[in-house]
């Protein structure tokens, strides 16, 4: 194992050296390789150092599959942690967007009703000025048949008096004297034409 601590990344200050960089040292020993002579084969001088690297890449392997099954665990883990956030914001965003147009709804419903009961209420009050002005309007009209019956009442009573004066000698009894039958009759006479 001398042969890699010379080989390595020169003393104890340093990282050692992966598995990848361990495995591509041994490629390039075996790439320039000298050939024999006479022969494809080639002559592997350093073959102790190959196996010591070999031997060394194959004992680093699993702990570098395992960092980076870790590394790929965490990265997983930080995706979904990403994704987990990003799915928050878009529901609070979503959430958010339902209230604002709940609240539109609302002012936009409470305006239409607003308005809606107003038109009402004008309806109403135009409707109930229209039956006080029938209502004044058919009272107005009877007071003034109770007035030309009352007009014509008193027309007729005072055409009576003047068509039929009095005699004179009822006319001398009648001043000083007190009230006859005969002026209780003419005024009865008088509130006959009334009826």
């Amino acid at each position: 194992m001398g042969t890699t601590g010379s080989t390595g990344a020169g003393g104890g200050n340093h990282e050692q050296p992966d598995a990848e960089t361990l495995m591509r040292r041994v490629v390039d020993i075996i790439n320039n390789a000298k050939p024999i002579p006479l022969s494809a084969t080639v002559r592997l001088e350093n073959r102790d150092e190959v196996v010591e690297l070999m031997n060394e890449a194959l004992e680093r392997l699993p702990g570098e599959l395992r960092q980076a099954r870790w590394m790929l665990k965490e990265r997983a883990e930080f995706l979904a942690k990403v994704q987990r956030e990003a799915d928050e914001i878009l529901e609070s965003a979503r959430v958010r967007a339902e209230r604002m147009v709940q609240r539109t709804e609302i002012v936009r419903e409470a305006q239409h009703l607003a308005t809606k009961t107003v038109e009402e209420a004008r309806d109403e009050a135009r409707r109930l000025r229209l039956e006080a002005e029938d209502y004044c309007d058919q009272k107005l009209a009877s007071f003034e048949i109770v007035l030309e019956r009352t007009i014509k009442t008193v027309q007729a009573g005072r055409e009576k008096l003047h068509v039929t004066p009095l005699p004179a000698a009822q006319r001398g009894d009648l001043i000083g004297a007190p009230e006859s039958e005969d002026a209780e009759a003419a005024d009865e006479a008088f509130f006959d034409q009334d009826s």
